[in-house]
């Protein structure tokens, strides 16, 4: 039974893996609970006063059919998050953090091969006359070396580009040559806003943390479970958002890092539905062609 001022609601429902995900709603703050099936034994996490602000309440263990459970006690009201992850998860959890890690060089010829790629996809047949030119303007890089843009989010702000490029063609080009809708005269430049993206999906998801503290997280970790490329899909939908909530505000160049909040905002509540188990499940990944 719940107490008063709470509403329960599942929000998650894996027959599958027997698995339920509920949240419970306690003068604002979250309750996130995912419950094994009855025929999977699972300690019980003790969450008395005496436990400390950010302090796991449980040590991630290995149980029922391989799964680990972390809970969690917030700062200010209770809340506790528990998470459920398979040896496929953490696999895909160490990978993808690995992969955010890794900051641009230069002189590797992988990662020089990588920004050649991007080329090649976003301008088929056309010459590139050198890593560093003033063609790379042309896609929305600050100056003629785009390595000098990837510091705040890594090479993986250049895998997401290249990813968006290769798999979504169309929404690509669109985006980058800025069709459709009423546009500004002081566009955002393409480019720099997708390493701006990834670096705010890496936020949102809190994918740096030792241990899982946000309910997007879990969900998210549920959808990395399906498809290992769920965090470059992520980037394609929030690309695609932020194309569209640009064009409904009107906005301008000064305006980009209101329209990437608002980006953020909408990407957790579709991340939060009901019925959005998979990134492909997300509303606005119809935006995508």
């Amino acid at each position: 039974m719940l107490s008063k001022g709470e509403d329960r609601f599942i929000c998650r429902s894996r027959s599958d893996l027997g698995v339920k995900m509920s949240m419970v709603r306690t003068q604002g703050s979250f309750l996130a609970i995912r419950t094994l099936s009855p025929s999977s034994s699972m300690p019980r996490c003790s969450h008395g006063s005496d436990s400390s602000d950010d302090a796991t309440c449980g040590t991630p263990t290995w149980i029922g059919k391989g799964l680990t459970c972390v809970c969690f006690k917030r700062k200010g009201n209770y809340e506790r998050i528990c998470i459920n992850m398979t040896p496929q998860q953490e696999e895909r959890l160490r990978r993808l953090k690995h992969r955010m890690k890794v900051y641009f060089d230069a002189s590797r010829p992988d990662h020089q091969d990588a920004l050649k790629a991007l080329w090649s996809a976003t301008y088929p047949g056309e010459e590139l006359h050198g890593l560093i030119s003033d063609q790379w303007k042309e896609m929305g890089w600050q100056g003629r070396d785009p390595s000098t843009d990837f510091r705040g989010a890594g090479f993986i702000s250049l895998e997401n580009l290249l990813f968006f490029a290769k798999t979504f063609s169309s929404s690509f080009q669109r985006l980058l040559k800025k069709q459709g809708g009423k546009r500004a005269d002081w566009e955002y430049p393409f480019a720099v806003a997708g390493v701006n993206i990834t670096f705010m999906i890496m936020q949102m998801l809190d994918l740096d943390a030792s241990k899982p503290r946000t309910f997007i997280r879990a969900v998210f970790l549920q959808m990395l479970s399906e498809n290992e490329w769920a965090f470059d899909l992520l980037y394609c939908v929030a690309f695609v958002v932020m194309d569209k909530q640009w064009l409904d505000r009107n906005a301008t160049y000064m305006e980009f890092n209101d329209v990437l909040k608002s980006t953020r905002t909408q990407l957790e509540r579709e991340l939060l539905m009901d019925d959005v188990l998979r990134i492909e499940d997300m509303p606005s990944y119809s935006l995508l062609c």
